[in-house]
């Protein structure tokens, strides 16, 4: 019985991720077809070559995609896994075939600013969508992976912005206007914001470090008033050659003003240091997955 619900519980799970993958597939596909197409304008990745052979052969930008992605697809296979490559495929046969469903149906705007910002926000939704599942779409993912099982040392972001920027100096060049890349950089930019937050939240983390004599008070006055630990650590000054005892909090945005007027109630003359935590799982904060 465990057995079976075990099994059970590995095929909705699997659904689940093709699922999400279909909806991301789509989100990129709309952000492509009604706002980055229509006005000539590329995220980058084969979506950004595609966008050239629509305007000069006709040719439907999902089917362009989905050829161009066939020899990554077979060489991905020997180099990567099958694994990789069924999920590739299934991401890249998505977004080929939403593209072609979504392409000149509705043109939202044909302002390149507006398009830039709600085309890069949904390619980046959708993106993030795919990759959360391990999944990818083809093109530049795709190719990143290759060339990494090349050479290792090459880092993925490093390959994908340059990738991306060629496509773009690529799309400038054959359409002749300066504006298209700079407009598309702004699509770029927000894809990756857009995926960024999908990843670690809109929630953002401060991390809080109080160097005071009244430590011990401070902790826990931030205990007591707004139910936060803290910890600790044994620090040595090195300008006075002292040893120091130093408070480090980690806390919601909202809470740091409290921690701050709970610190200097405690010690006016407490040293304090506020940096940015990229991501906090635990206690109190986002669960583990």
């Amino acid at each position: 019985m465990d057995e079976k619900k075990a099994k059970r519980k590995m095929r909705r799970k699997t659904w689940y991720s093709f699922g999400k993958m279909t909806i991301g597939c789509l989100l990129m596909a709309m952000g492509t077809s009604l706002f980055l197409l229509p006005n000539k304008l590329s995220s980058g990745g084969f979506a950004g070559i595609s966008t050239i052979v629509y305007y000069f052969l006709h040719i439907p930008v999902g089917t362009t995609v989905f050829i161009l992605n066939i020899p990554l697809l077979i060489l991905c296979y020997f180099r990567n896994g099958k694994e990789l490559v069924l999920k590739s495929l299934y991401g890249t046969l998505c977004f080929s075939l939403f593209i072609n469903l979504t392409e000149n149906r509705v043109v939202f705007t044909q302002d390149k600013v507006l398009s830039s910002i709600y085309g890069g926000i949904l390619i980046g939704l959708g993106t993030a969508l795919v990759l959360r599942e391990n999944g990818s779409t083809g093109g530049s993912d795709l190719l990143t992976y290759i060339i990494r099982s090349f050479f290792p040392k090459f880092r993925s972001g490093s390959l994908l912005v340059g990738i991306d920027a060629l496509i773009i100096f690529l799309n400038v060049m054959v359409f002749q206007q300066i504006e298209i890349g700079l407009y598309s950089f702004i699509a770029i930019y927000l894809v990756g914001k857009m995926i960024d937050i999908v990843f670690e939240g809109i929630y953002f983390t401060k991390m809080v470090y109080i160097i005071s004599p009244a430590y011990q008070k401070i902790a826990d006055e931030i205990s007591r008033q707004i139910e936060r630990g803290s910890t600790a650590l044994h620090a040595k000054g090195m300008y006075e050659n002292d040893e120091k005892m130093m408070l480090l909090c980690v806390a919601t945005r909202g809470e740091v003003e409290h921690i701050k007027q709970i610190t200097f109630q405690e010690d006016r003359y407490a040293f304090v240091i506020i940096s940015n935590a990229r991501e906090v799982r635990g206690k109190g904060f986002k669960k583990p997955e």
